[in-house]
């Protein structure tokens, strides 16, 4: 695509938001409406996010936090998480040499305890190798809940021995897994579902919140545009008063 007919397509909008979060929902719904696996489900969407983060870059989006699987994903059945390891497993294998040449620099939010060695290798391996990229922060939330994310922090805080009189917002958000990042400006969830889920739920405290009723695998770039859209037609008030309120 030329830049004109990419610059017709996308335009220029007034505002972007520093941090997007995606709450990637709907593989599973994606595979049943195709008469598929579950597992294809969540293998599409997988792939899907080489696109978005493509996509991301392209539209100016400088941090993006992907919600890829919670603390609480471990109750679905042995084989379904087994199958999402392994497709973790094979992502960071295949796409991270393309992520690099591309600018991407991947971090992990949440906890790697349960994973195996093998696993944590590459996660930590496809961070080091991406740690010193600039187009594009991509936050992988893997075995990631936004609870537990708190209680880390403050069991940091304890064994630090911090005073209860010294604990601040801005001292709590340097111990959370997305210190030294801004706060979250949209949160987009896709597949229709009108709930939290455990994500980002300090740094979203002031979101905007946008839901679209497409599932993860047919989330593209015009439906990541669609919510910047609507990024630039919400006013962001954090608890005060608009102009025309004041008046």
């Amino acid at each position: 695509m030329n830049a004109a007919v990419e610059a017709e397509l996308y335009p220029l909008l007034p505002k972007y938001p520093a941090h997007v979060g995606i709450i990637m929902d709907g593989n599973g719904r994606w595979a049943r409406q195709h008469g598929l696996p579950r597992l294809v489900g969540h293998r599409t969407g997988v792939e899907n996010l080489r696109r978005v983060l493509r996509a991301a870059v392209e539209l100016h989006i400088p941090i993006i936090t992907l919600y890829a699987f919670s603390t609480e994903n471990w109750k679905r059945p042995l084989e379904e998480v087994q199958g999402l390891l392994h497709i973790l497993g094979d992502a960071l294998e295949k796409e991270v040499g393309e992520l690099h040449k591309n600018g991407v620099q991947l971090r992990h939010i949440g906890d790697l305890t349960p994973l195996s060695e093998n696993l944590k290798r590459q996660i930590r391996e496809a961070m080091t190798l991406t740690q010193h990229n600039t187009q594009l922060i991509a936050n992988i939330a893997f075995n990631y809940g936004g609870r537990q994310e708190i209680i880390r922090a403050v069991r940091d805080l304890i064994q630090q021995g911090v005073s209860p009189d010294a604990v601040t917002e801005e001292l709590l958000s340097a111990h959370l897994d997305t210190a030294n990042l801004p706060d979250v400006d949209l949160i987009i969830r896709t597949s229709g579902e009108l709930r939290v889920s455990n994500f980002l739920i300090w740094q979203g405290a002031y979101a905007e919140y946008y839901i679209t009723p497409k599932y993860w695998p047919d989330f593209d770039k015009d439906e990541l545009y669609k919510a910047l859209l609507a990024f630039n037609q919400r006013e962001r008030r954090y608890g005060g008063l608009s102009d025309v309120e004041y008046q």
